[in-house]
């Protein structure tokens, strides 16, 4: 289990390091560098507009790697899923700029982006799957995080990189060609994914099926089209609330405030750090206490939260600004933590890699592609204090804390079947 479970998060940080590149790179430099007839404002919506595209093909990734998971095995989609993100991410770093090529470059970067998201799409499934259908159903949720854990660390790798880039370099040549780096980097980690992956074996629990779905996504939608729209909505707070905290109040730190880079990327790199090394110890108390409870419990606490955290931003005082990121992610890891075991024990075997794939990226359209584009617009026509963003934030909480009061608990029956009975 040790092993896999390393592989997975390994490989989950290599796929999530090249999604978060391209938004650290959204938030710094491909708006001036790829839309420059815009406002600076309008340049910075428009980089995000091609960084929310990836979100929307997220789910159309899980539609099609879903399907071979459910037919073909999970171990498959892993492999095709690392190869298709980790050399999309790298051509990224490759497009020339618009003052080289014109219209063409921002055409490209939607083209690649779209294809970062559709490998991603098919990535989380296969990776969350394999894991959790190898655990004993009684630490299924402390074994299911450490897929959870890779995105921390893919951000952590992708921002350190940033950071280190931006620290050496002036600002003309971490415009010219430095920001490029990170994307080339990106295919060395994924040759380092795929040498972890390729000794990997086949979930047991895909084994043990007789009756493989011909066509998964037309059972999900028959069957399960309420769980998956339930799904969609309760996550969209924590797509939400991550990227607010890593990609909007980047741009919003360096472009508003005049806070330099460096500063803002190490509040927000420290705030993870916290986040990501708390991952195991909330997925272990799912498996004492339950899924659902915890998911509430962190919802509940990003709808209290998201006012006093634009607050503690809007200041610019890096101890304050590490503060209200901390506040947030915190809340964002008592919920995503238990979704390694949560979201596969709501869908039964034959269906499970689409069914919890598609409503786990859904939840990425309603909040993370829109997040970044509707917080900049709402922050540009606020005070110093972006009260509207915090409304905002706060009101896909509230919304997502209905979905979660929706859907049931689902602590392993075979772990409850076994314990003794009173009497």
């Amino acid at each position: 289990m040790l092993r896999l479970a390393a592989a997975s998060l390994a490989g989950t940080a290599i796929e999530f390091y090249d999604f978060f590149v391209y938004g650290t790179a959204a938030a710094l430099v491909l708006g001036p560098l790829f839309f420059p007839t815009f406002s600076p404002v309008a340049g910075t919506l428009a980089a995000f507009g091609t960084f929310g595209v990836g979100f929307v093909a997220r789910p159309l990734g899980s539609i099609l790697f879903g399907h071979f998971g459910d037919r073909r095995g999970r171990r498959p989609v892993l492999v095709a899923s690392l190869l298709l993100t980790g050399a999309s991410t790298v051509a990224v770093g490759c497009v020339p700029s618009y003052g080289s090529i014109g219209v063409a470059a921002p055409v490209l970067l939607l083209v690649l982006r779209f294809l970062q998201g559709l490998g991603l799409g098919g990535e989380w499934g296969g990776a969350v799957l394999l894991t959790a259908e190898h655990a004993p159903a009684g630490r299924r949720g402390l074994w299911s995080s450490f897929p959870q854990a890779g995105p921390a660390v893919g951000f952590l790798l992708a921002n350190g990189v940033m950071l280190a880039l931006s620290a050496t370099l002036t600002d003309a040549q971490f415009a010219r060609w430095g920001w490029r780096v990170p994307f080339w980097v990106a295919g060395v980690l994924a040759l380092g994914g795929l040498w972890l992956r390729s000794s990997l074996a086949e979930s047991p629990r895909f084994l043990e099926i007789d009756d493989h779905a011909r066509v998964p996504l037309a059972e999900v939608v028959r069957g399960h089209w309420r769980l998956v729209l339930l799904t969609a909505g309760a996550l969209s707070v924590g797509y939400a609330i991550f990227y607010a905290v890593t990609t909007w109040s980047l741009a919003y730190g360096t472009e508003r405030l005049g806070v330099s880079r460096t500063v803002m990327l190490a509040c927000i790199m420290a705030a993870v750090v916290v986040k990501g090394s708390l991952t195991p110890l909330v997925a272990l108390l799912s498996d004492r206490y339950g899924r659902r409870p915890l998911c509430l419990l962190g919802c509940t606490a990003a709808a209290l939260w998201m006012f006093p955290m634009v607050a503690l931003l809007a200041t610019g005082a890096p101890l304050l600004m590490f503060l209200g990121f901390l506040g947030a992610l915190l809340a964002f890891v008592t919920m995503f933590a238990v979704l390694g075991a949560y979201l596969p024990e709501l869908y039964e075997p034959r269906v499970r890699c689409t069914g919890a794939a598609v409503g786990y990226n859904l939840g990425g359209v309603l909040g993370g592609a829109l997040t970044p584009i509707v917080a900049t617009a709402l922050a540009e026509h606020s005070g110093r204090v972006p009260w509207g963003v915090g409304a905002y934030l706060t009101g896909v909480a509230l919304f997502s804390l209905g979905c979660f009061a929706l859907l049931p608990e689902t602590r392993p029956v075979e772990v409850v079947a076994a314990e003794p009975v009173a009497g």
